[in-house]
Parts: structure tokens; sequence; C-alpha cells
């Protein structure tokens, strides 16, 4: 019987393995080679372990986030979007519900739902799940996919066609480790620039290990490379012992990261109050200072900030803690307004791939059939998921890539096994 052997258990493979699965018709055997002892151990983090499944926006919406190779997407997305997603879950019975900015959870917040829901329909479908296989390299003769090799074993996998799924080189202890680059390079495929995305971002201020563990909501950041502005967004920020994180911060260093080589003095500023203007904020401040006249300066600011971000503005300030608040002066609390609406920090490096959500970069696609997911060097052998050069922001956007190229990958790879019976 043919086979088509797909290489990796992670959100696109198992969603490549379904997908040929469900058109073998006995026509072929999809077997699926993991070389954990389990299946979706990425996914299994992702989201905060709550599985941020894709997002619920439009088609215009969705190629907005997606930065780099959107077009190649476009087939892809077209056959599997992300209410086809939505729908292919609720299927499966795993309930959805969607929360802000359209990202779409598992109604329980478990990812474990979302890899046992997958997990059973590849069994329902007779798929052979093969754990704990490493595959050392892929086999071509004459152009064509032959046969894998295993890690610690001298036989040969003899197939007619795979798919490599095995994801990039982020959180590599999950068993992304760029196996399928390697694959990829050794028949003949190029590989673009690799870097981690959608990282915590290493800052300069000393100061930064106070403010370790607060969370800021509704703040805006503004990058920048030197004067340029290169980066805007609204949203949740988490402060680290070391940096800066939460959404705004990881969709930031997608941004940031190329920017790195170049040297450029990298800054990002904090608008700790985006819905006030310069004034709005002075004319609040007043307030507050009038309700606390008579008090010090640093008993003043318990009503417009978190204590932690107060112990580090009144120094960032110049003005003296132990001030009467009566006698600040206008020039002084102008200052202020524009410390708490530019909060800056100097971005030193961005965190490394075991911090990161996805790889920037990958098999480069001009060598890959956008229609079929096949690679336009070697015939029967497709590519799906971060192994590919395409990225987006965060928000689900990633995992709907995976979705979509996996399910491609699978469709394209039992069409042809049908046209050879």
């Amino acid at each position: 019987m043919k086979s088509i052997y797909v290489v990796g258990g992670g959100a696109s493979g198992m969603m490549a393995a379904i997908s040929a699965a469900r058109s073998s018709q006995n026509h072929y055997k999809v077997i699926l080679l993991e070389k954990n002892e389990k299946l979706g151990k990425k996914l299994f983090i992702t989201g905060k372990g709550r599985c941020n499944l894709t997002n619920a926006c439009d088609r215009d919406v969705f190629f907005e986030n997606v930065i780099t190779n959107p077009k190649f997407l476009y087939r892809a997305y077209n056959q599997l979007s992300a209410y086809d997603v939505i729908d292919f879950f609720e299927q499966l019975g795993l309930r959805t519900k969607i929360e802000r900015g359209n990202r779409v959870f598992p109604l329980s917040d478990k990812s474990s739902d979302v890899i046992s829901v997958l997990k059973n329909e590849l069994e329902r479908l007779n798929a052979d799940i093969r754990y704990r296989c490493e595959v050392s390299d892929i086999l071509v003769m004459n152009g064509s996919f032959q046969g894998i090799k295993l890690k610690n074993s001298d036989g040969v996998l003899y197939g007619d066609a795979v798919i490599i799924a095995t994801g990039g080189l982020s959180y590599p202890l999950t068993g992304s480790t760029g196996d399928g680059y390697k694959f990829a390079k050794r028949t003949g495929h190029t590989i673009t620039d690799l870097s981690p995305s959608l990282v915590p971002l290493y800052v300069a201020e000393p100061y930064i290990k106070d403010l370790m563990g607060l969370s800021l909501k509704n703040i805006s950041i503004t990058v920048r490379a030197g004067q340029k502005k290169i980066y805007e967004d609204f949203g949740e920020l988490l402060f680290t012992h070391f940096g800066l994180s939460g959404p705004v911060i990881l969709s930031a260093s997608r941004y940031i990261i190329p920017y790195m080589k170049e040297k450029e003095k990298l800054t990002v500023s904090i608008d700790l109050k985006p819905a006030l203007t310069y004034q709005q904020l002075d004319a609040r401040i007043l307030r507050d200072f009038e309700e606390f006249k008579n008090k010090q300066f640093k008993n003043s600011l318990s009503l417009l900030l978190p204590n932690k971000l107060i112990d580090v503005i009144i120094p960032l300030s110049s003005i003296n803690s132990e001030k009467q608040v009566n006698s600040i002066t206008k020039e002084e609390r102008q200052n202020l307004v524009n410390l708490l609406k530019n909060l800056t920090f100097t971005v030193t490096k961005p965190a490394p791939y075991n911090q990161a959500v996805i790889t920037k970069g990958g098999i480069d696609i001009k060598e890959i059939n956008p229609s079929t997911m096949e690679s336009k060097l070697i015939k029967n052998m497709y590519f799906a998921g971060e192994v590919l050069d395409l990225d987006a922001l965060t928000g689900g956007f990633n995992l709907q890539i995976a979705w979509s190229t996996g399910y491609l990958a699978g469709k394209s790879a039992s069409e042809r096994m049908k046209s050879l019976s």
C-alpha cells in the first residue's frame, strides 16, 4: 500500500495527517512520525496554556497581520480559513469562544483539549502515529522523495510522499530544533535568515528589575530606531526582571529584530495614559495635586499609578520625593506629564529562541508551490507550518498559518496518491 509520511506531530503536522487521512479511502496509509513521547508539545504551551486557536477576523485583516510573504498564503487560506478552523474544531467536539481582539480559544481554556480532539480524530481515521521516532534524513532519488532514515536505526522507511512539519527553532525543549531546515537544505532548498520572533525584549535601564511582574493594560507604545518610528501599538504590557514582554512587545519584536544588525539605538516609549492628551493629563494631575496639596510628592500619585510604578517614576521625574505637593512648579509638573506619556527604555537585545513564540525566516517560499505546498525542487515532498518562511503577529495568526498550510499539504499529498492508484 502507498504511504504518506508526516514528520512532526505539532499543529501543522497533525492537521496535515488528518487532511490526508480523511481522503484516504484505503488508497494509502498515513504515518505520523513524532520524536517526542506525545503529540503537540508546543501547542500545549501556546497562549499561556490556553491555546489561541485562530483569529475570528475577516480575510483582509488576517493578511494584514501576516508580515512575511502573505501572498503565498492566499491559496492555503482559501482552502481553510479562520472560520473553517473554528468549524473544524467544533465538529470534533471542541467548543470555542471569542475574546478581545477576536482571539479564539477553547471554551475550557485548556490547550490539552485541543490536542486531545486532534489525537482522537487521527486515531478514528486509523492514522499510524509513531512516537519517539526521530528522523535523521530524507532520502531523495532522481528529484523525487524515496524514504526516511530514523536516528539510531539502519533501516529505511520507504514511502511515496512526505510532509515536513517540524516547526522552527522556537521553544526547542518542545522538540523544535530546526530539523526541517536541515532536511530542506540537504535536499537543495534555500533557508532564509533565521531569528527568534515574537519575543520579550531585554532593556538597558537597571530599574527594570523594580518593575518585575507589573502588568499594564490599555497602554500604547512607540518603537524607534534612532529617530525613525518603526512600530506603534496599543494593549497590554508586562515588565520582567530583564525587560519588557506582553502582547504589544511580542508584536513589536518582529519589527525590531531586523534593525538589531544595523546597530541603531532602539527604544520603546510607553504612553501610560494614551486616552488623555498632554493637556488633559496635566489637568488630571493638577486635580490630584489639589487633593494631596499638603502631602509630600511621593504620596501624591496613588490615584494615578500602581505602587511599583510610582517608586520608579518619582526618581525619574527629578522632583524631590519629600517635596510638598503645593510647592511643585508648573515646569516640574509638565516634565512629569512628559515622563508619563514617554516612559522610555533602551532595547539591548531580543530574548533567545527558548522564549520565542515563532521563528522568523525558513524555507524560501519561491521553492514551494503555493497551490499545493509541494517543493518545486523535489517531487512528492511537501512542507507545512513554521518551517516555511512565513510569520505573523500575535493573536492566533501563526496557528492559522499552521492549520491552513498543513491542511493544504495533506490534501495535495492525498490527491497525488489517488492519481497514482
